[in-house]
């Protein structure tokens, strides 16, 4: 095959696909589709699940196979060429998703399946039937031609708008550094940074000590700075990306954020919703714009005054008015001077490739697999890997690849994304693939990234989104693994999977000090378990703030006076914030996770999802957290279903009733036990 991205007879090959594959590629798969769909409606006068789903479902899958490599190698390769490539066939395949969404004779076709299921039918095809026919409506099937148009134009723009938001907000961090010569200037700061920003510094044939704008070395000033005024510089560089008040201006995301807005509140309007966050909703659990803001603001109130206490304790603990670039310094110092550990000390004890070890014992240890590393498997990078995942019988059920050490250019933040979704539907089976990815501090010269505990969490996180894609049992991609499951509770297995990481069982098997290879100490666990409630309040305040934010912004937006960014920022402060911000701060601008992600009007889906996992967590912790049977009934009603089944009826079959909001606020000492 002349165009390797066109090959899905395997892995990617990645050795061998470049940017030049990618717009001829996904023009030729396009016509393609285009052809057989038109062939597919012409002889499909009594279209039943087989003969119209299937082939469907298999047209979606071929594409999502071609273009997830595209997607996945701009956002961890900082390269022109593959962010051009990516932005030349976006546009297309915009276009191409709308116009199957808009497809009336579709449309029909499938209302026609829907009403030739029999009531027993297999809940996976309804499933992906019903959600077929929504999509269809919040695509605006129903609507008259000239706003179907409309409509697809907004997504057009939209697709690009937010690309650019994204690359702004790249652009403004590859192109932020500071070179510091004094190492008076750098005392507290982990020598690991140091080291690392003394690499950067002679890259560029310069002395002293170079900081660049990625989150590790964004962490490490925050946290461990002893000069006030450089943890302000990198705060201020940090808060002002992609804005009018970052070092470069010309990637400003005001306006992509105010077109972003209009462009949505208008595709929501123009299929019957009054705002974008209804439309939002209508993909996800919670039911309602009030039930959703309800919910953050009485999380809010429930954890306001442990916040207050928090704030003032550390307060008088520094001896002053603590701005937001004092917080986390002296939230770490707090710690260790209450319950003497450190996350310095901590880090010698998480070299990056023990955590993973333990890491992949735990999934063995509950859900009866095995992982193994693959060594002849293309990557794109020296730094990523592919491991194969095995059933107890040895049968190789998926795999992923990793790439989880921060380089300049490639996308900040840690997340997982589909390589291939699970199928059975052609007589052949295809197994999930999945790419995780993370941004710790590099290897050092010696092959040694040593992690903080918030990193080993972080990786749990992303490691339980795996788990979700890698054990679907659903052979229909579109509600397989992921797909299909509602936004507000994609965050479920992820945020549950975060608890083993405050386990001394699991943390002993994860852990080697970097030196003399034992296990983190009974006692030190002790202390660590201590400081995971210090500053939880006001961490949950942080989120309510980002989720009510995100969710206001667009259940209010009005085209006639609208409210911008900023303001509705500040409004929501003066609810929910205990800090005062500097009015340089331009959260918004870089604010990718709604601007150019997933979570507009969804961001409040941590905290939603959020209570599911500690609800979900104490149903282990009431009969011990590697309870088998626990596992393989969280694994079974959770992880296997995908968005086959209706996720509170699924919780309910795991948990025995209902969440409440009670488990996250113990597990965070914010209500007592």
């Amino acid at each position: 095959m002349s165009n390797p991205l066109l090959d899905t007879s395997s892995l990617p090959r990645f050795g061998e696909i470049n940017p030049d594959h990618v717009l001829p590629a996904i023009q030729q798969l396009i016509s393609s589709h285009r052809e057989q769909l038109n062939t597919l409606l012409a002889q499909n006068s009594d279209p039943n699940f087989k003969s119209l789903v299937v082939p469907i479902e298999l047209m979606e899958h071929e594409l999502g196979r071609v273009w997830s490599p595209v997607t996945h190698l701009q956002s961890v390769l900082g390269s022109r060429d593959w962010r051009e490539a990516f932005k030349q066939a976006l546009p297309l395949l915009t276009e191409h998703g709308t116009e199957i969404s808009q497809n009336v004779r579709l449309q029909r076709a499938y209302a026609g399946v829907g009403d030739s299921l029999a009531a027993d039918a297999c809940e996976s095809h309804r499933s992906a039937v019903d959600h077929a026919l929504r999509d269809f409506h919040l695509a605006g099937v129903d609507l008259p031609e000239a706003d179907k148009n409309r409509f697809k134009e907004i997504m057009q723009e939209l697709a690009a708008i937010q690309a650019s938001f994204e690359h702004n907000v790249q652009d403004a961090m590859d192109a932020w550094s500071l070179h510091i010569e004094s190492a008076d200037d750098l005392v507290g700061i982990p020598q690991q940074t140091l080291d690392r920003a003394a690499d950067d510094a002679a890259d560029r044939q310069l002395g002293g000590w170079l900081l660049l704008l990625n989150y590790p070395t964004y962490d490490a000033i925050m946290t461990h700075a002893h000069d006030r005024q450089l943890r302000e510089k990198l705060y201020r560089a940090w808060s002002t990306r992609g804005s009018d008040q970052g070092d470069n201006p010309e990637w400003d995301n005001s306006d992509n954020i105010e077109r972003i807005l209009a462009l949505r509140h208008e595709a929501a309007n123009l299929v019957g919703f009054d705002n974008y966050a209804e439309y939002s909703l209508a993909t996800k659990m919670a039911n309602s714009n009030d039930e959703v803001l309800d919910f953050l603001r009485e999380l809010a109130a429930r954890s306001r005054d442990a916040a207050e206490q928090e704030l003032s304790d550390l307060q008088e603990f520094s001896e002053m008015e603590l701005a937001p670039w004092d917080i986390t310094f002296w939230l770490e110092k707090y710690k260790q001077a209450k319950f003497s550990v450190s996350n310095e000390e901590l880090r010698q004890y998480f070299p990056a490739k023990t955590v993973i070890s333990g890491l992949f014992a735990l999934a063995a240890k509950l859900y009866d697999v095995s992982l193994e590393q693959g060594h002849d498997i293309a990557v794109w990078h020296q730094d990523a890997r592919y491991f194969s995942v095995k059933n107890s019988a040895g049968e190789v059920i998926g795999g992923f690849y990793t790439d989880i050490y921060a380089r300049n250019g490639k996308r900040s933040g840690a997340w997982i994304d589909e390589c291939i979704g699970r199928q059975h539907l052609n007589g052949k089976t295809e197994l999930p693939v999945g790419y995780l990815v993370c941004n710790f501090p590099p290897l050092d010269d010696t092959g040694l990234s040593l992690l903080t505990h918030d990193d080993a969490v972080t990786l749990f996180h992303e490691f339980g989104h795996m788990l979700h894609h890698l054990l679907t049992r659903i052979d229909i991609p579109s509600v397989s693994g992921i797909n299909g499951v509602p936004w507000d509770a994609v965050e479920l297995p992820s945020q549950f999977m975060e608890n083993f990481a405050w386990s001394y069982e699991v943390l002993s098997e994860c852990s080697s000090h970097v030196k003399t290879g034992e296990p983190l100490p009974r006692e030190m666990f002790d202390k660590l378990e201590q400081t995971r409630t210090t500053g939880a309040g006001l961490a949950m305040l942080r989120q309510l703030e980002l989720g009510m934010f995100d969710f206001r912004l667009h259940a209010e937006y009005q085209p006639d006076n609208p409210i911008t960014a900023l303001q509705m920022l500040d409004d929501v402060r003066k609810e929910v914030s205990l800090l005062k911000h500097p009015e340089y701060n331009r959260l918004p601008h870089a604010f990718s996770h709604i601007f150019a992600g997933g979570y507009a009007a969804g961001y409040y889906s941590y905290k939603w999802a959020e209570v599911l996992a500690a609800d979900a967590f104490s149903a282990f912790q009431e009969v011990g957290i590697f309870d088998l049977e626990t596992a393989q009934r969280f694994r079974h009603e959770i992880l296997e279903v995908g968005g086959s089944r209706d996720i509170m009826d699924a919780y309910i079959a795991f948990r025995g009733r209902k969440p409440t909001i009670d488990a996250l606020l113990r597990q965070d000492g914010i209500q007592a036990e």
